[in-house]
């Protein structure tokens, strides 16, 4: 029994730490000005081209990094790829040049493993050169396997150890609506992540302090790395959990970016209401290469050479038909 209330007590302290981390980034901030960004506006066809585009890019890093690395996680990092170009090319107010900007908003990788998809939109945004993603996981190199804030420009917290990274995140939240509440902070988890505890405190954490600037999207592709969710442990129903725990819950197709630019307007319309978002991103693993979907067994490896070359050639076709599209648009 006293061992028992020694490891609560041990888990409380960790947990707390890490909100107070969470808090500690947003208020030690103290240059720059912010980019102007591009809230609540309506994309036109040519521009919604041009971020599948960029999105597709973003994959060919995700396979570029860990074929140079001969590790990672890439299914998970291609399932959150549209959200992830949508976050760092249309939502998130964000200056490259400036990436410690106080006034910047917040984007935390709960999933820390989802690396490589972060470190490619980080690239294709002008943070650092697109050249060093094949230097993932490799010795001396900054790109290591989890987001560390203190090595990786554009990086607001390191993250790896599932459930802080979203509690970190809440801590933020925190922070800016004490400190500059035109501040968004937004936080990926995965939907295996959410089996641990420590991700529903911070939800009640979120709902507690009335965080409507705080946005959590899970990546709910039914497959984390020893199987399918549902048979591992399963969350569902989610949207009811969500609703229960005081969130404004939005259901959305993870993969589309006519989607996700809804539920980003509803949640920048949300602001005042004193309730957390949490969307649920219904994703498909691996996405944009045909043998990596819906395969668990690319939760955590990397292609082999010939399995690039495949990966590669299937990417880039998918990109030359968005090209001729955009040739046609332009006229």
């Amino acid at each position: 029994m006293l061992y028992c209330i020694k490891i609560s007590a041990v888990l409380f302290l960790q947990n707390y730490c890490v909100l107070l981390q969470g808090v500690y980034n947003i208020i030690v901030d103290n240059t720059g000005v912010a980019a102007p960004g591009l809230r609540n506006t309506d994309m036109t066809k040519q521009e919604m081209l041009q971020l599948k585009m960029t999105a597709t890019r973003v994959r060919m890093g995700i396979i570029e990094a860990t074929h140079g690395g001969k590790s990672g996680h890439p299914g998970g990092s291609l399932s959150a790829a549209d959200v992830l170009t949508y976050l760092y090319f249309k939502e998130m107010q964000i200056d490259p040049q400036n990436p410690q900007d106080p006034d910047r908003d917040r984007f935390v990788l709960s999933k820390g493993h989802a690396a490589p998809g972060l470190y490619s939109v980080l690239a294709e945004r002008g943070f650092f050169p697109v050249a060093d993603l094949p230097t993932l996981r490799r010795s001396g190199s900054y790109l290591q396997g989890h987001p560390n804030m203190n090595t990786v420009p554009g990086v607001d917290m390191s993250t790896g150890s599932l459930g802080q990274g979203v509690s970190a995140a809440a801590g933020m939240a925190l922070a800016a609506k004490m400190k500059n509440p035109d501040v968004n902070v937004y936080t990926l988890l995965g939907d295996g992540e959410i089996e641990e505890g420590e991700c529903w405190e911070a939800f009640m954490f979120a709902n507690h302090y009335k965080l409507d600037n705080l946005c959590i999207m899970i990546d709910v592709n039914g497959l984390q790395i020893d199987g399918p969710t549902a048979k591992v442990m399963n969350s569902e129903p989610l949207d009811q959990k969500m609703d229960a725990f005081g969130f404004n819950t939005i259901i959305c197709n993870g993969n589309s970016l006519a989607d996700l630019e809804q539920a980003f307007i509803l949640f920048d319309r949300s602001h005042g209401s004193g309730k957390p978002t949490c969307f649920l991103l219904h994703t498909t693993k691996g996405l944009g290469v045909s043998f990596m979907e819906n395969a668990v067994d690319w939760h955590g490896k990397a292609p082999n050479d010939a399995e690039y070359d495949k990966a590669m050639a299937e990417l880039r076709a998918s990109y030359e038909v968005m090209e001729k599209e955009a040739e046609r648009i332009n006229g």
